[in-house]
């Protein structure tokens, strides 16, 4: 190669050289300094796009893991407070079994025992009212809904708490100790004064105890009747008692059926239509065949405002005493029962879910780093080469630009 000064070609091939090794370098320093082997698509395009595929699956599944046990928290949370319930059931189960031992208990007794009960179905009902999570009501009946499980659209579990949990939900409101079964219209009650709200023992809104049989004219029903009633009718844990009427003033038995209902209505605390359904506007009081001198139908009513009632649904209808409370409780306990036991197989499966998505996580994660993250050792090896390399390439650019300067020689001679 001749000599020449206009261009040093031998500087240009080391520069060239010194500027591909600073380039190499400068990416090595990215790749140890970040972690990363893949920082831009043009460092590996293809790797670039599956691992952002694989960082979408982890992240849901992240996600899903969080949500699972956001689902085993609600789980926890309405079972936790079911088991609450639970307790209240058996107590009040406890307090029924006292209340059917006729031999011990008096009615006193059965009263008070009520009150613990009355009590004991408020908790009920303010438990399913107020247990949460989140806002979202958990035990009136309401709750069912779905978790997302999975990284991918439609990997969900649902969640379906049931029924209502409340009093009224299991069955239970209406449990009344003090009941003790309803009068039947005809011979079952001949000679004694029902109503027509009160129909039979497993269908019954209101209970009469002790009360004496009333002697009627063969015309029929008279004031005196009225006025010589006795005993006692009850109705949620209230008392009224039939010989407390004042009939002053009364000529017809028409206004002495009339002034025996409001005043019944007013001690028990049956005002308006309530607690009846929409057939039952008054409380209806009437007298049965086998009463002395009636000569009416069995079961007749005194008064033409019982239409229908007899086949309306008694909203009381659980009421008929602690016999029946037992039965109706033990109903409420298995609900209750079952309830949390579906809950517990919800839990153990979300748990399970929870276990397979940390698998998932850590063997996708694994995947997705032999695709990007660099290997550091490999790396430095590579880092040591062209930092030399740009260490002897600077060196060599230093040489090369000297060469020109032997042409000097020449002209010098």
């Amino acid at each position: 190669m001749g000599l020449s000064v206009n261009n040093n070609t031998a500087a240009y091939n080391t520069y060239r050289n010194l500027t591909t090794t600073q380039g190499q370098l400068s990416k090595s320093l990215e790749k140890l300094s970040s972690g990363y082997r893949i920082n831009r698509a043009a460092d590996d395009a293809a790797g670039l796009a599956i691992s952002e595929g694989l960082r979408s699956q982890i992240q849901g599944l992240t996600q899903a893991t969080r949500n699972s046990q956001d689902a085993i928290n609600v789980v926890q949370t309405a079972e936790g407070a079911l088991s609450e319930s639970t307790s209240i059931l058996q107590r009040m189960r406890t307090l029924a079994v006292q209340a059917s031992s006729q031999g011990s208990i008096n009615d006193d007794a059965k009263g008070n025992i009520q009150s613990e009960v009355v009590q004991l179905k408020a908790e009920l009902d303010r438990i399913a009212t107020t247990t949460k999570f989140n806002g979202k009501a958990l035990l009136d009946g309401t709750f069912n809904s779905t978790f997302q499980v999975g990284a991918n659209a439609g990997e969900t579990i649902a969640v379906n708490v049931g029924g209502a949990m409340s009093a009224s939900g299991l069955g239970v409101n209406g449990v009344d100790m003090t009941a003790v079964g309803a009068y039947t219209n005809g011979a079952a009650a001949a000679g004694k004064v029902s109503t027509a709200n009160a129909t039979s023992a497993a269908n019954s809104e209101l209970t009469i105890t002790g009360v004496a049989g009333a002697t009627f004219a063969s015309t029929g029903a008279t004031v005196s009747a009225f006025q010589g009633l006795k005993g006692s009718i009850s109705f949620g844990g209230k008392t009224f008692d039939l010989g407390s009427v004042d009939y002053s003033g009364v000529t017809t038995t028409a206004d002495a059926l009339t002034k025996l209902n409001d005043s019944a209505k007013t001690a028990l605390g049956l005002t308006g239509t309530a607690p009846f359904t929409s057939t039952q506007t008054t409380l209806v009081f009437q007298v049965n065949e086998a009463v002395t001198g009636y000569t009416g139908t069995a079961g007749a009513a005194l008064s033409d405002s019982a239409a229908n009632v007899d086949n309306a649904t008694p909203v009381f209808a659980a009421g008929t005493g602690a016999s029946d409370a037992i039965t109706a409780l033990d109903k409420a306990i298995k609900t209750v029962s079952t309830t949390r036991a579906n809950l517990g197989a919800v839990q153990n499966r979300l748990e399970h879910t929870i276990a397979n998505l940390g698998t998932a996580t850590e063997n996708l994660t694994a995947s997705e780093s032999s695709i990007r993250d660099v290997d550091m050792a490999n790396e430095m090896t590579k880092f040591t080469s062209k930092q030399i390399l740009a260490q002897a390439g600077t060196a060599m650019l230093a040489q090369a630009k000297n060469l020109p300067q032997s042409v000097l020689s020449l002209l010098q001679g």
